[in-house]
């Protein structure tokens, strides 16, 4: 895995063996953090060109109540532009200038399936942490799965089952899991007491492997 270094508003990492495949990483609303960054490594590692945009505009909540208050203050077109510009400067690193995989968290799983429906020639497969969403999922094509947490006051259980009732009524590809005993933001590491590392490694095996069927790294047949 070559460094990462600072793209503008964002954090990109290529494979060591050069250009490979896009991944895009939406964070929570805790911002671009080191363990975010650890995040796009990892996926890196497995052979991804990996880019996160800085959704906090270089703020680092720090605590709920601070980073709460930065999601109520920021502007929802800007967020959503710098998404998109987000997608296409990762295509034009990435191998081939694909279609590109998207893995949220939080804040940045509502804005991964937004982004799937809203460009849906432009991702070839969704990851969502702990994140729903209310819009219309007809246009989504991409195959989504999900890590949902057992204590999570932010996503309830009526939402999970929403999202995921919603999605299979529309025939899409839906994969979702529950981790018993966690709460919201249990897979970002370095996020107060919410990590729990061993669901967080179980969550991380099971995107590996999503991502593996679904964007693969290898030249497909």
């Amino acid at each position: 895995m070559s460094d990462g270094r600072r793209q503008g508003d964002a954090y990109l990492v290529q494979p060591d063996d050069g250009p490979g495949p896009g991944v895009l990483v939406l964070h929570s609303w805790w911002g671009l953090t080191p363990g975010v960054k650890g995040i796009v490594e990892r996926l890196a590692d497995l052979g991804y060109t990996t880019l996160a945009p800085d959704l906090c505009g270089g703020d680092v909540p720090a605590d709920a109540e601070a980073a709460q208050r930065l999601l109520v203050e920021s502007d929802p077109n800007v967020t959503a532009d710098l998404i998109l510009r987000s997608a296409s400067a990762l295509r034009s690193v990435a191998r081939d200038d694909a279609p590109i995989a998207v893995v949220g968290y939080s804040m940045g799983a509502s804005w991964a399936l937004w982004l799937a429906t809203r460009a849906p020639a432009e991702v070839s497969a969704v990851v969502v942490h702990y994140g729903s969403q209310t819009i219309d999922f007809v246009d989504l094509a991409a195959p989504v799965l999900g890590h949902f947490a057992e204590h999570d006051p932010l996503v309830s259980e009526d939402e999970r089952v929403e999202l995921q009732s919603h999605l299979l009524l529309l025939d899409k590809h839906v994969e979702f899991h529950h981790y018993e005993g966690t709460g919201h933001w249990f897979a970002e590491p370095g996020v107060d007491t919410h990590h729990d590392p061993l669901a967080a490694e179980i969550a991380d095996g099971r995107t590996a492997a999503f991502l593996a069927e679904h964007h693969p790294v290898g030249p497909t047949t």
